[in-house]
């Protein structure tokens, strides 16, 4: 259950249906994205794809010796203006690839625009995803809900298409549970179950002797991973710097040259950061100054240039030496910037009571911390608001909770008055009466237990003691002990055996956080495979969009900045 792979494998069979022959491959907005994931340019410049355009974009040039292969998202403005296409037509021949099912009015309207019979083949392509690591995957839905805990409707039909296709690319007919208080998750479990009925030739996959499971949770359920700051390298890089579609904006560090104001963060496409992708900000400090010691090893051994058996050597080693000193730039630069914003917002700080208020619970000590760092000037609005929205969590019904206080001063701060109403938004959101979990194991003297002789034990690093929900559920899951209450399955299917493929989706967003516990638990348990999925891959700000938009109908930043004037 790779979907990088999947996702390839797509894109080389409507380059290879095309054949020989030079070619321009015509894209939407969101396939450009699903295209760009897996694939580098270099990469399929070398398949004779020679020209990349936008079905809408205007001023093409006509082409008739180009061959076009079209892979598009069968939405009705794609159905539109590839009907136009089609009546002027630009290229020789069209192969048209769609990312999910086309519907029987646009095969008709496609064929009676396809006057001069330019088209060669029409297809479906279940590739309608976006395939951000191999075990994870993303629809690149910002938010999804509306006030009341409701989907907003064109969020539910892109999900379910989305979600549809992972499964048709992966051939997997699975049994469906959901979270039971979530209303959202219901619905889109059984979407997707009424999908699979309604398609039942094309789900008519290999019956396997366990079959699959399709969990589908809510975000709603653990609001503390994605408000917590991350210490894992890809993660850290979008908590601070922000990832999106594998790129990270580095325009505003001082100190750069222009090609270094984006750089692309892809396991596909580089090998150190495949390798260091999981590792913490020690570990990965560490490999990057190994890194620059071999680049500056290997630029030594071609400094001397003196004989006819150099310059072949050298001109051998070339481009592996100028790809290795681009990963070197990228890396220094994105490691400085990391370690400059740690040292400046005090993050070790931060982070050490962020993971005190997830993982423990003394009020007492707990109040007494966030107030001393709330009262730093270097701490900033967005951290401020994290600690805050974190103690308001743990102490929801505490009897001395001071939330109220805590919020003045905010205020007193600066913080914007969007952001601090996010205070009562959060519990409306996710408070004790929203979540469907114990999320902090009050409840059950068992879960008391576990937690206090997990204190007991002591914890490796401070900074990394928190455990995503979603690692005890897939332990759950997989051992066979998720209740039925909680989790209820769609219709009335169930599991005879422990699953061995387990696809996850989270409805309002995933973290980098969970995707590293996706990573542990395909490494522990033996002969288990788990993809995990969500509408969006959150960091901090934007789950705090997430968060006000599903409560009050309105983005918290006006467009994802930080808290108030930002520092």
């Amino acid at each position: 259950m790779n979907v990088i792979v999947a996702v390839r494998q797509y894109i080389d069979r409507m380059i290879e249906d095309s054949r020989e022959g030079m070619k321009v491959l015509l894209m939407d907005k969101e396939t450009i994205s699903i295209v760009s994931m897996v694939y580098a340019q270099s990469e399929i410049l070398q398949k004779e794809v020679y020209l990349f355009e936008k079905i809408d974009s205007t001023g093409r040039e006509t082409m008739k010796h180009l061959k076009a292969i079209c892979f598009l998202r069968p939405t009705p403005d794609n159905i539109d203006a590839l009907v136009e296409e089609l009546r002027v037509p630009k290229y020789g021949l069209y192969y048209l690839y769609f990312t999910n099912f086309l519907r029987q009015q646009d095969v008709k309207k496609l064929a009676e625009a396809d006057e001069h019979e330019v088209v060669k083949e029409i297809q479906e392509a279940y590739a309608d995803y976006i395939a951000v690591n191999p075990h994870l995957f993303s629809l690149n839905l910002p938010t999804c809900s509306q006030p009341g805990g409701l989907w907003d409707e064109e969020s539910l039909r892109r999900v379910t298409e989305g979600l549809s296709a992972l499964l048709l690319s992966l051939k997997k007919r699975p049994v469906i549970r959901y979270q039971a208080k979530s209303r959202m998750a219901q619905e889109l479990g059984t979407a997707i179950q009424h999908v699979i009925d309604k398609e039942v030739s094309l789900f008519d996959f290999r019956r396997p002797d366990v079959a699959p499971v399709l969990l589908v949770l809510d975000r709603r359920d653990d609001p503390i991973t994605p408000l917590l700051n991350q210490w894992s390298y890809q993660a850290m890089v979008h908590e601070l710097l922000g990832i999106s579609n594998n790129r990270v904006d580095m325009s505003g560090v001082q100190g750069l040259s222009k090609e270094m104001h984006e750089v692309v963060m892809s396991s596909e496409h580089d090998d150190f950061y495949q390798s260091n992708m999981y590792a913490n900000f020690g570990e990965i400090c560490s490999a990057v100054k190994d890194l620059v010691d071999q680049y500056q090893s290997k630029q030594k051994s071609t400094a001397k240039v003196e004989t006819i058996a150099d310059m072949k050597a050298f001109i051998e080693a070339y481009p592996q030496f100028r790809k290795m000193s681009g990963t070197v730039s990228k890396h220094v630069a994105l490691i400085g910037e990391l370690n400059k914003r740690v040292v400046q917002q005090s993050l070790m700080d931060v982070s050490e009571v962020e993971q005190q208020l997830a993982c423990q619970s003394d009020h007492s000590a707990a109040l007494q911390k966030v107030r001393q760092l709330l009262s730093k000037e270097n701490v900033s609005h967005l951290d401020a608001m994290r600690l805050v929205l974190l103690y308001s969590l743990r102490y929801e019904r505490h009897t001395n909770n001071d939330r109220q206080g805590l919020h003045d001063i905010l205020s007193r701060r600066g913080v914007s008055a969007r952001y601090t109403r996010l205070v009562s938004s959060m519990l409306g959101y996710a408070g004790k009466d929203q979540r469907g979990s114990d999320l902090f194991g009050t409840q059950s003297p068992l879960a008391f237990t576990k937690k206090l002789l997990k204190g007991l034990k002591g914890v490796e690093n401070v900074y990394t003691q928190h455990r995503p929900l979603l690692a005890d559920t897939l332990d759950s899951l997989v051992k066979g002990r998720l209740k039925d209450t909680s989790f209820p399955y769609v219709n009335d299917a169930r599991l005879r055996d422990r699953p061995q493929d387990i696809i996850v989706f989270v409805v309002g967003g995933v973290t980098y956080e969970e995707a590293l516990a996706v990573v542990n638990v395909n490494k522990t348990a033996a002969g288990v495979r788990v993809l995990l999925g969500g509408t969006t891959v959150h960091n901090c700000k934007s789950f705090l969009d997430e968060v006000a938009q599903a409560t009050t109908g309105l983005r918290a930043g006006g467009g994802g900045g930080t808290p108030g004037r930002g520092k």
